[in-house]
């Protein structure tokens, strides 16, 4: 690296995520119409640095910073859009039961629609299929399996994944190593779900708030006697007869999108084969559709301007971390420090660079430079350092799901849950409530068993 930015300047990004955190907690009306504003003040501080005070050489982290934020909003953008033109009617109220299947479902389809596209696609039948029960640990449980631990079975799963996958890892290997971890930490999950599930019913049948839907009810509207909720949105929803699926002429947009990840080269023709495809499903999808998905930008609105924020911010920490990375985990670091460093980076900015960062110092315990795909699979071939790697791997994913930000699916989920009405803790209230409690249990008990 031919420049050393200031260890001071991952202080916005630190400001950023302290005012995610704290300001719609803290002071909501001001944050909801400032925080906008905030974001691109902070950002605007860094890109500035690097653009005004460091060497010219900086410009390409700012450059590339770029890429990668337009990358990610038109994957996650054209994804928003054409799954909103997808519109899957589901019959009649979920038990608990039926929803850890759908979970599971969701879960395995995640790999190979990856985990932006198979949350964009089921969240909004998720929360019909739960109606006037769809409560925050719906929301949250969503994100840990469908956005987040259900896509570690392949490349296509998550965004890590696939840049190991270009970095030379076997396509299967992923599903080789990785399944025990899957099966373990998905399993577990489920299982504490379908506990809060049943109790949370159970509640429901005690208020009598399971009763069928009228087509004009809001989605968590109380029935007659019992107080409603407070929500953003008086949005509806219909309890159809039997299952289906309309607008089904997005599935070619979506297999599209998801074939564009693979293009290269040349420069920029991914992001537009992505939006291209948005644009043509938006205006061939027919009004009912998107109405019956109440589907509107504002979530996605709320995601390009936040990331926006992030991926300008956190630049100085990715290059400090690239910096010290190697001397910081020693030359020839064990599993666990590739699993609890990846993760735990991976919870507080974009797992895709956090685990770039860390498969090069993977690379150089192996005495080898990064950008040699081919050298990179005969080491795996030969068996060199598998642990470390699989270590790596599950940590960026599973960790993912510790906060709204450890992926770019999180926030949209929860930007679009918020949308219809379903009560989500904040920022640091997803944490303290959500991760600690349960993934961090997961975590250090995928750790004891297979990492330590």
């Amino acid at each position: 690296m031919a420049y050393q930015a200031n260890p001071w300047m991952i202080l916005p990004f630190g400001l950023l995520l302290a005012a995610m955190a704290l300001g719609p907690l803290l002071f909501r009306p001001w944050w909801e119409k400032h925080y906008g504003k905030t974001v691109l003040a902070l950002g605007a501080a860094t890109v500035g640095y690097y653009l005004l005070v460091l060497p010219a050489g900086a410009g390409h982290a700012v450059v590339q910073a770029g890429r990668d934020y337009l990358g990610f909003i038109a994957l996650v953008g054209s994804l928003f859009v054409v799954s909103g033109g997808l519109h899957i009617s589901v019959k009649g109220e979920a038990t608990p039961a039926a929803n850890v299947l759908f979970l599971l479902a969701g879960a395995l389809l995640a790999n190979f629609l990856g985990t932006v596209g198979a949350s964009l696609l089921l969240i909004r039948p998720w929360l019909r299929v739960n109606g006037r029960r769809a409560a925050a640990h719906h929301v949250i449980f969503f994100i840990f399996l469908v956005s987040n631990a259900g896509g570690c079975l392949a490349p296509l799963g998550n965004p890590p994944l696939f840049l190991g996958y270009l970095m030379g890892v076997p396509f299967w290997w992923v599903a080789e190593h990785c399944w025990p971890m899957w099966f373990f930490g998905v399993g577990c999950l489920l299982a504490v779900f379908y506990f809060l599930d049943c109790r949370h019913c159970r509640r429901a049948l005690e208020r009598g708030a399971t009763a069928p839907l009228s087509e004009t009810q809001p989605v968590n509207a109380a029935p007659p006697g019992v107080g409603a909720p407070a929500i953003k949105a008086e949005l509806t929803f219909q309890t159809p007869r039997r299952w289906g699926v309309e607008g089904l002429g997005n599935l070619v947009f979506l297999a599209v999108i998801l074939a564009a990840v693979f293009i290269a080269r040349p420069l920029f023709l991914r992001e537009g084969v992505m939006l291209a495809a948005a644009a043509v499903s938006w205006f061939t999808t027919r009004h009912a559709v998107h109405e019956a998905n109440q589907f509107d930008f504002h979530p996605i609105i709320e995601v390009a301007v936040l990331f926006l924020g992030i991926f300008a911010t956190m630049m100085p920490a990715l290059d400090w971390l690239q910096s010290h990375a190697r001397t910081a985990l020693g030359a020839n670091p064990s599993p666990a420090l590739f699993y609890w460093g990846s993760g735990t980076v991976s919870s507080l900015l974009d797992n895709a660079p956090a685990y770039l960062s860390f498969f090069s110092v993977w690379l150089g315990a192996q005495g080898q430079p990064l950008g040699q795909p081919d050298q990179t699979a005969r080491l795996l071939a030969g068996g060199h350092s598998e642990a470390a790697l699989a270590a790596l791997s599950v940590g960026a994913v599973f960790f993912g799901g510790c906060t709204y930000i450890g992926n770019g699916p999180n926030f949209m989920v929860k930007a679009i849950a918020e949308r219809q009405g379903v009560p989500l803790p904040g920022f640091l209230g997803y944490i303290i409530k959500w991760t600690l409690p349960v993934m961090l249990p997961l975590l250090v008990m995928i750790w004891l068993i297979f990492f330590r």
